[in-house]
């Protein structure tokens, strides 16, 4: 950047500062992303599944939901047997009485997640 008048100084200031947010926007999108991806993976690992074919646990989907000026949301979701989700993570009734246990897989890769969110996010932005 060469030299600037004072009565372009605001300009100036605007345009570094504009060049500056969208640095910002997009190291955010890039790390939304991947820790979307991330923690599609590791709920992945840490899904049950069953010996046959394990469509619950291939059936995980990280989808950008929204992804405009104001931010990005990125959703994680079971698209082939979404309806089993809660009944895996918290355990069930079963027909003849008595209660399945739950298999935990879904709260700890969203809690790793979030955390190595934050934590990437620092990382990137501090660069």
């Amino acid at each position: 950047m060469g030299k600037v008048s004072v009565d372009g100084m605001a300009e100036a200031l605007g345009a570094v500062l504009e060049d500056y947010g969208q640095e910002v926007r997009d190291t955010v999108k890039r790390t939304v992303k991947a820790a979307g991806k991330s923690c599609k993976e590791d709920i992945q690992r840490r899904s049950p599944a069953r010996k046959q074919r394990g469509a619950y646990r291939k059936g995980w989907r990280c989808e950008t939901v929204y992804d405009g000026p104001k931010g990005i949301r990125v959703r994680v979701g079971n698209k082939t047997k979404g309806q089993l989700t809660h009944l895996l993570e918290f355990g069930h009734a079963k027909v003849g009485g008595g209660r399945v246990e739950g298999i935990p897989h879904i709260r700890p890769a969203e809690e790793k997640m979030e955390r190595q969110l934050l934590l990437d996010l620092k990382e990137a932005l501090e660069e």
